[in-house]
């Protein structure tokens, strides 16, 4: 299923759709501040192993990120931070940056990794958090990749939906999406340290 969201203003309704699908088990494809993501709601492990089938991710290694609704959520799912870390998080969320933070024990299972460890978005992006709102808690976070080996991420969503309607539930078309993905820093160590330098000024 497609459809239509404005992302200046997302209609409840579409929104609540949107919920009642990933309350149900559904997989989603949705709009971000940088690329659309695949995405499921982070409780329920049978969608979010049917995510892990879709991008072809084996055994432990999950690095698959949350899609917070604002930084009131982060101390549901990760171990308390440094002052500066924090500091330097509310500057620039909501924003294109995943933080990779130390999980805590309500971080589900099938999420845990070897490094017990955590990615943690804000977009900004209104349809997105308005879902995660909507939902109560987070939803899980991958990029939808091209196939083309020039241009990496699908930026059209109709297209998008041409490739993944048999293996979603549901795919929101808020218009073209961007084609560079955030930036990843990880603050485990007590250093900032970056991953991956994308659309988000370091």
């Amino acid at each position: 299923m497609l459809i239509r969201i404005f992302p200046e203003n997302p209609n409840p309704k579409h929104i609540r759709q949107v919920v009642d699908c990933l309350r149900d088990g559904g997989v989603i494809i949705y709009p971000t501040d940088t690329i659309y993501g695949i995405g499921c709601d982070i409780s329920n492990p049978r969608a979010v192993e049917r995510v892990k089938q879709i991008k072809g991710i084996k055994g432990d290694k999950v690095n698959l990120s949350f899609i917070c609704h604002d930084l009131s959520q982060l101390s549901d799912y990760a171990k308390p931070i440094s002052n500066p870390v924090y500091k330097m998080m509310r500057a620039v969320l909501p924003g294109p940056y995943t933080f990779i933070l130390e999980a805590n024990n309500n971080v589900p299972k099938i999420f845990k990794n070897k490094k017990k460890t955590v990615g943690i978005r804000v977009p900004d992006c209104a349809i997105t958090r308005a879902i995660v709102e909507e939902l109560g808690n987070p939803i899980m976070s991958t990029s939808v990749h091209d196939d083309d080996e020039v241009i990496e991420y699908t930026t059209d969503p109709e297209l998008i939906h041409e490739k993944y309607n048999q293996l979603v539930d549901l795919v929101i078309d808020a218009g073209y999406g961007d084609n560079q993905p955030s930036t990843i820093l990880d603050c485990t160590s007590g250093e900032v340290e970056v991953i991956r330098e994308g659309k988000g000024k370091i």
